[in-house]
């Protein structure tokens, strides 16, 4: 980066920008106060509760209540689900960032939340209920079940050494690597919603977990599976010809589903992200794994929006901007160009996608327009018609991402 893109990239980043939307009532772009705000909120929402779906009575532990599967987390990000793995992978990142302890102590919490007491839901699953809270945690049944919270339990294993996490990762790992379902040549796939299908999400319910694993234990067998799952999703949902993702490969029809589904694209971003991030500085298959990062970022930047947003449908103008995938992107290109694996002349698609996302926020700290959770379907009025939610768990994670790696952007730029 010269001196003059330099110059231009820190006005950008400190310039407020002007008016007021509908959704939003304070348009400051400048993303440590947004990053800070959106984290704060979530601080501030999450109870680290447990409540009686029935009575409505509140508890802070499940020491010494009466077994019943009425007993659930009364926060959505106390949850195990996915989205939440992303959020504290965000949540440390924003720590280190920010030099801020709170929110690194944030995703230790919320685990150390969930561990101290997963006893209490463990004995009733033992016991034949099979609605209690927490059941992916006792048996894994499929890749959303384990591959991104394992991956945020490992940013906090790293601090924590707690050998109940290892046992866990330990399982997961397993799971993933011979029991998830897969294609004959290895390929991780699902049942549903045909035998044998290829879901773009699933490289990240699986890769950042496994590159992560592979960096902590040194087993080299981990970062072998994920680069091989990273190559296979390459050659069966790579769209040559507009330069994006399927969401879905049917192997029973040898045939692609009809969606360039947004957040679909940015799964597989993160995902090529996070290998590349743990995989040795002199492995072989680095320069490969590279031009395949840069290829997407190239095909995906050629259908942003004149707002800096991409849309729902990337490559149908015509459906809504969408945050979550937005925010991938950004964290995708300002990651990539930090690292020095692409050219800083990329930057500015992440800047063009901060100058939309940041109108997103509200003042109070939340994210507008996140597309809810998305199936695959046969028909492109499905992907069209999905609702958008203000602070959807989808997209907050990947939002502090995309803030957090700007600040550093800024910080080289100086």
């Amino acid at each position: 980066m010269n001196r003059l893109e330099r110059l231009l990239f820190i006005l950008f980043l400190t310039i407020p920008l002007g008016g007021v939307t509908a959704q939003t009532e304070s348009l400051d772009a400048d993303p440590a106060t947004l990053v800070r705000r959106v984290a704060d909120h979530i601080l501030q929402t999450t109870t680290f509760r447990f409540v009686n779906n029935k009575t409505n009575e509140t508890y802070t532990t499940t020491k010494g209540l009466t077994a019943t599967p009425d007993i659930k987390a009364e926060s959505k990000f106390n949850k195990w689900q996915y989205v939440n793995g992303v959020l504290a992978v965000g949540m440390m990142q924003t720590a280190a960032v920010l030099k801020d302890a709170k929110y690194s102590d944030y995703a230790r919490k919320n685990y150390d939340f969930i561990f101290s007491n997963l006893d209490y839901f463990k004995k009733q699953y033992e016991g034949g209920a099979t609605s209690v809270e927490w059941r992916p945690v006792l048996k894994i049944n499929s890749l959303d079940d384990c591959g991104s919270m394992a991956a945020g339990l490992l940013e906090v294993y790293a601090f924590d050494k707690n050998p109940v996490y290892m046992d866990y990762l330990q399982r997961v790992g397993d799971y993933i690597r011979n029991r998830q379902v897969k294609f004959p040549d290895g390929t991780l796939a699902r049942t549903g919603p045909r035998k044998m299908t290829l879901w773009a999400d699933d490289l990240y319910m699986s890769v950042p977990f496994l590159a992560r694993m592979g960096k902590i234990t040194g087993d080299k067998s981990y970062f072998d599976f994920a680069v091989q799952q990273v190559e296979a999703f390459n050659h069966y949902i790579y769209d040559s010809t507009s330069g994006l993702y399927f969401h879905v490969f049917y192997n029973d029809e040898n045939i692609n589903g009809v969606a360039h589904w947004g957040r679909c694209n940015g799964w597989v971003a993160l995902a090529q992200t996070a290998l590349l991030d743990a995989l040795p500085a002199d492995d072989p298959r680095r320069p490969h794994l590279q031009k395949m990062l840069l290829r997407q970022i190239v095909g995906f930047s050629r259908y942003q929006d004149s707002t800096g947003m991409w849309h729902q449908l990337l490559d149908k103008p015509d459906s809504y901007m969408e945050s979550s995938v937005t925010a991938m992107f950004i964290y995708t290109v300002a990651h990539a160009v930090n690292k020095g694996w692409i050219s800083p002349h990329y930057l500015s698609i992440a800047l063009n996608g901060w100058d939309g996302l940041s109108r997103k926020v509200t003042a109070d700290g939340q994210v507008t327009d996140i597309c809810i959770g998305t199936n695959v379907e046969e028909n492109i009025r499905f992907y069209y018609s999905r609702p958008r939610e203000t602070n959807d768990t989808h997209g907050l994670g990947a939002f502090l991402l995309a803030g957090t790696e700007l600040i550093l952007a800024k910080e080289k730029a100086r």
